[in-house]
């Protein structure tokens, strides 16, 4: 977007020093959430995932359920055929035809014990899918009830923040609009770079903030100066006065007060 109008270095230094005071303020809002809405979206994959488990172990009962009915009615139809072939053998012609059909009874026999073998089997897997079920739900229970605190944890902070955060987002695109891209892009950059997000910071004790490096007197004067934008060759941050950050955090507080 296009600036209303051409800035002197000093108002680009109390600008973006504005601009880091509004960034800060953000992440500060966003810091109070913390880890809370990774918390809330990976107890939602847990709980989503659990449900899942319960459907499939359910669904494995059925077709448990199901195979058992099968094997029931195959121990019925054994027992039919051992039922016929019982009879016919009471009018075999030969011991050919009889031996013959005495293989066909002892070979349904053995279908009804491997049946009922399988039968017995299956009641062994239903008892543990049972207890496994029984683990699920308790689980899932407990992961729902957590889910529950964590969500009604973040909608109050959000409640509490949410409304200052977007009007802070809408001050921070504003105050960006109002410097030079080049400036915002190396902005930026060194926010993504530094600790704590910290770009632009103000003398402290004759070094910049949050650094053990003392800046020459020389640079202290010409940062007083506001003639130029001056970055620690250490750090790389932007670097302002005291005074300056003094006028604009007491700008900023106001403005901070009016949003919250």
């Amino acid at each position: 977007m296009a600036k209303t109008k051409e800035l002197t270095v000093e108002e680009r230094l109390r600008a973006l020093y504005d601009l880091q005071l509004i960034d800060s303020r953000i992440d500060e809002i966003r810091n109070v959430r913390g880890e809370l809405p990774l918390e809330v979206r990976d107890l939602e994959d847990e709980v989503a995932g659990l449900n899942i488990r319960l459907e499939k172990l359910v669904s494995s009962l059925e077709v448990i359920d199901n195979d058992i009915v099968s094997k029931k009615n195959q121990i019925e139809e054994s027992k039919s055929l051992i039922k016929k072939y019982s009879e016919q053998q009471k009018n075999v012609r030969n011991n050919r035809e009889f031996n013959s059909l005495t293989k066909e009874v002892e070979f349904q026999e053995l279908e009804m014990e491997l049946a009922e073998k399988h039968i017995k089997e299956f009641k062994v897997q239903i008892e543990q899918k049972k207890v496994v079920i029984s683990e699920t739900k308790e689980r899932l229970k407990e992961r729902e009830n957590h889910l529950k605190h964590k969500k009604s944890e973040l909608d109050a902070i959000l409640a509490e923040t949410e409304k200052e955060e977007q009007a802070l987002i809408g001050k921070s695109q504003e105050y960006q609009e109002q410097i030079e891209e080049r400036l915002v892009s190396a902005y930026n950059r060194i926010r993504k770079n530094v600790k704590n997000g910290l770009a632009v910071v103000a003398i402290e004790r004759g070094a910049s903030g949050g650094s053990f490096f003392t800046i020459p007197p020389q640079i202290q004067v010409e940062i007083a100066a506001r003639k130029k934008v001056i970055t620690d060759e250490h750090s790389g941050r932007i670097l302002v006065d005291a005074q300056l950050a003094e006028e604009q955090k007491e700008k900023m507080a106001k403005l901070f007060t009016k949003l919250s």
